[in-house]
């Protein structure tokens, strides 16, 4: 039986939102296994167990380049301590320029990208000179560049969420419509076959449970997986969601409808993934004071 810690328990209540005791027993049951002790708080609470998924943790900004041809483009994600340094002028200059070089020098990493020539000298040594003009730590994450098979279009919400997408035929507009969407409704995939596996299995697993706990025959436990998968499947595959401004049509309809289709996408949420560090000033004062 693997040893069930305080900060297991602090890390699943963090993800979940539910009752510490819940989520003790939850890995207890999972011997450990923190995705397995998530599918059982769904289980037990619904969908709300998996809000933590889509929580941003990290402040920062998202840079998009694209050519003027719209054949060529790139999109970072640079990462900042505070939303006050993401909303500094000369940070914002920084990342702009920093895609634009992207796009221009297709470099194959990260560490390829400090190592590109930016105003100067390189990129490296413009975010040095950033970080101790503004006092924070500064760093590019992660980036995409496209060469289109149509054209590229671009949206970017608040600086906090960025889309690049491949669309062939069609117009200015409908680019622009198919990014914003895109932005407000987070597709995970562009169909079915790029979903991962694990989460068409572990939405498949939570039916069961879910199904079983409310007594239905195990008959029928398949059928009911089998439909949920499938609503889950139209939920987040572009391609099978309704438009955000016409939701009578999905995107498939409203790309055939225009004699268009898309080549690829790629959306960033500035902080998805990374874990924030939430600091308690007033508590840091008063052991100050103590001290």
């Amino acid at each position: 039986m693997a040893e069930i810690t305080a900060g297991m328990v602090k890390e699943l209540r963090e993800r979940t939102d539910a009752p510490m005791m819940d989520c003790k027993k939850a890995l207890t049951e999972a011997e450990g296994d923190m995705g397995r002790a998530e599918e059982i708080l769904r289980v037990r609470f619904g969908n709300k167990a998996s809000k933590a998924a889509g929580r941003v943790a990290a402040e920062g900004t998202v840079g998009i380049s694209i050519s003027e041809d719209g054949k060529t483009g790139a999109m970072i994600e640079v990462n900042s301590e505070t939303d006050f340094c993401a909303k500094n002028q000369d940070f914002l200059d920084y990342v702009r320029e920093l895609a634009v070089v992207v796009a221009k020098s297709n470099p194959g990493d990260i560490a390829a990208v400090n190592l590109l020539p930016m105003g100067s000298g390189t990129a490296e040594d413009m975010r040095t000179q950033l970080v101790g003009k503004i006092g924070e730590n500064i760093t590019p994450r992660r980036f995409v560049r496209l060469n289109a098979n149509g054209k590229l279009s671009s949206y970017v919400h608040g600086s906090k969420i960025g889309v690049l997408v491949d669309i062939v035929g069609g117009d200015e507009a409908l680019g622009k419509d198919i990014a914003m969407h895109i932005a407000a409704a987070k597709p995970k995939s562009l169909d079915a076959t790029g979903v991962d596996p694990a989460l068409i299995e572990a939405e498949r697993r939570v039916a069961i449970e879910k199904a079983k706990e409310a007594g239905k025959p195990d008959a029928m436990l398949d059928k009911i997986a089998d439909g949920t998968v499938q609503k889950f499947l139209k939920e987040v595959t572009l391609l099978s969601q309704p438009f955000v401004k016409d939701d009578k049509v999905t995107i498939d309809q409203l790309l055939k409808s225009k004699g268009a289709s898309i080549a690829s996408f790629t959306m960033y949420v500035v902080g998805e993934g990374i874990e924030k560090v939430v600091t308690d000033f007033a508590a840091e004062v008063a052991a100050a004071a103590k001290g």
